[in-house]
């Protein structure tokens, strides 16, 4: 089981602000999660290759086929203001 230090040790790490309650009750979960890992570290995956995935996975986006889009003159018909086939609108500036 983790001890009480150790749990305070990795909230003061994380920043965390845990009570008295969570410390005992964190370190219970804390002490079980690596109790599962231990059984998985006994494993044998010798013959396992190394994978990014747990499945087999293939691109499931769509070609990425160019199609014909608008004209500058059909895109900027409602601007209010343009120049140079660019939509025009005022400067921002912050004061300093």
């Amino acid at each position: 089981m983790i001890d009480r230090e150790t749990v305070t040790n990795v909230a003061r790490l994380a920043r965390l602000g845990l009570s008295e309650e969570e410390i005992d009750t964190f370190g219970s979960q804390l002490s079980a999660i690596l109790g599962h890992i231990h059984i998985l570290q006994e494993a044998d995956v010798s013959g396992v290759s190394p994978t990014a995935h747990a499945s087999r996975q293939t691109n499931v986006m769509r070609e990425d086929i160019a199609k014909p889009s608008y004209t500058p003159e059909e895109l900027l018909a409602n601007a209010p203001d343009q120049e140079d086939n660019c939509l025009r609108v005022n400067a921002v500036l912050e004061d300093a």
